[in-house]
């Protein structure tokens, strides 16, 4: 039995829709990343490479946590909007311009800097409470999620510490790698 072509299509395009990804621990994501910044995004476009749209965000960096110093770095996000085109990819952070953020990043072989595990290298950095500390949030992926050892399902769990808790603990696990 054919399937019509227009039924393939739209098989396609749902099976498109969900991504797995492998769940990483904080530990993992600091060790496999290239780069870890807290920064402030001064500016978010779309720019196709390929057939791939991305959103290009300039991050003014606060600090650097790993990986070679600058003021300024760009990453790129799959899925965006590039002119009339619009690429939606499940699981991708969205990053807002103006807003802060940890980002835990890797730069592949062909130079554009990431981010690590999609959703899962993003922490919104807001101050909290009423006594001024500064938090950072990951909140939970709605995506599936396997455990890298064993292949099986997890449940991604959101993380929430403050921002100098999270520092100590990159700088702890670097210590640790060495």
């Amino acid at each position: 039995m054919r399937l019509p072509t227009l039924a393939v299509v739209l098989l396609a395009a749902a099976a498109c829709q969900a991504t797995t990804l492998e769940r990483l621990g904080l530990d993992e994501m600091v060790q496999k990343s290239t780069e870890i910044v807290r920064g402030r995004i001064t500016s978010v476009g779309g720019v196709k490479r390929g057939s791939m749209i991305y959103t290009q965000a300039r991050v003014q960096v606060v600090e650097w946590w790993k990986g070679k110093p600058g003021a300024n770095i760009e990453v790129f996000v799959p899925g965006g909007v590039d002119g009339r085109e619009r690429q939606i990819i499940s699981g991708a952070p969205q990053l807002k311009e103006g807003y802060e953020y940890v980002l835990f990043l890797w730069t592949g072989k062909s130079g554009v800097t990431q981010v690590m595990g999609l959703s899962q290298g993003v922490f919104d950095v807001k101050v909290t409470g009423l006594d001024g500390q500064t938090a950072a949030y990951r909140a939970a992926s709605t995506e599936t999620m396997l455990d890298a050892k064993t292949g099986e399902p997890v449940v991604d769990t959101p993380v929430r510490m403050k921002v100098g808790e999270l520092r100590q603990r990159v700088r702890r696990t670097l210590g640790a790698a060495e």
